[in-house]
């Protein structure tokens, strides 16, 4: 496994990680968790990611169930929550960026996971009704508190991370160390444009999710619509409509003869795509079975053979690479 810094901070994380959203403690059983998480962590995996709001709760309390059961050293893994949404609740305080949501947030993560701190805490949308002094002075204090190592954010404009760092700068706190955006094939413009100038002058790590766009790039819907994936959990009909576009379908069966040519598969092929960009930090894996982490988790394997001519038959297929703005 190799393993690769977090932006510019000494951390080291796995380029291949562990998420369990949508699957812990609700997709799946308990144990099928814990055998992805053993089989996760027996290949190199050292960075698992979770959040308040994955299955109410209920996704911390499972995969805490799993490292409090599995004893693993502490110094061996990486542990992730998120905070914004909460557990599902939506009285005032009980979500945003508050001190008192954020605090209260973070032990509840704590408890649930059955951890003495948390390795990486996002704040899982920005908030535009706090103060982003409140949220930097908050995050700071538990860093001194030895509850969380590092903290940062998820699907923030670069703007936004910007204020962020220069509001800790400014008042000697210290500032978010990473972002975790969704980035794949087919969506792109954050990686790899809007984040470019906090890349070089500032130092940004990254977790990647949905790596394979919900399901869609590993081409299980190519030949129908199967019931037992993501794409048919009650309340992700959005997501359905805007992923299974007739345009979308035909690149992907064309992406397939890539993989195929390549003598690998589809979604190894989107992952390693992922990873070929030297701003990813780590790709968050996900899965409902087994054999689908046994798959991906080989994916680094080809991340040599993606060379100029390859990529450029990918960005052929695509048609949507992102361009600059001019000043």
């Amino acid at each position: 496994m190799e393993y690769r810094r977090l932006g510019k901070s000494g951390l080291q994380v796995s380029a291949l990680s562990l998420g369990s959203w949508l699957t812990f403690g609700k997709q799946i059983s308990d144990d099928v968790a814990e055998e992805l998480m053993m089989k996760a962590y027996d290949a190199g995996v050292n960075f698992f990611d979770n959040a308040e709001i994955y299955a109410r709760g209920q996704s911390e309390i499972v995969m805490g169930k799993i490292l409090k059961k599995m004893n693993w050293d502490r110094s061996t893994y990486l542990v992730s929550s998120k905070v914004f949404f909460g557990t599902g609740s939506r009285l005032p305080n009980q979500t945003g960026l508050s001190r008192k949501h954020v605090v209260e947030g973070c032990h509840g993560a704590l408890k649930r996971l059955q951890v003495e701190y948390i390795d990486l805490f996002f704040c899982h949308r920005p908030d535009k009704n706090t103060p982003i002094e409140e949220t930097v002075r908050t995050m700071n204090d538990l860093i001194s508190q030895g509850k969380i190592l590092y903290w940062g954010t998820s699907e923030w404009s670069a703007q936004e991370i910007m204020e962020a760092h220069m509001v800790a700068e400014k008042l000697g706190l210290i500032g978010p160390t990473m972002e975790q955006p969704q980035y794949n094939m087919f969506h792109r413009d954050k990686m790899e444009v809007e984040y470019n100038r906090i890349f070089k002058n500032v130092g940004l790590g990254t977790t990647i999710w949905s790596p394979l766009a919900s399901g869609v790039l590993t081409g299980k819907y190519l030949d129908g619509f199967p019931n037992d994936t993501r794409l048919s959990i009650k309340g992700l009909e959005w997501l359905k409509e805007r992923s299974l576009t007739e345009e979308r379908l035909g690149k992907i069966k064309s992406l397939k003869k890539i993989a195929d040519d390549l003598g690998t598969s589809l979604p190894k092929l989107a992952i390693a795509w992922c990873l070929k960009n030297p701003n990813v930090s780590t790709v968050i894996l996900g899965g409902s079975k087994v054999h689908h982490i046994e798959e991906t988790l080989t994916s680094q394997e080809i991340v040599s053979q993606l060379d100029d001519s390859l990529m450029e038959k990918v960005e052929n297929i695509l048609g949507n690479k992102p361009v600059a703005p001019q000043f």
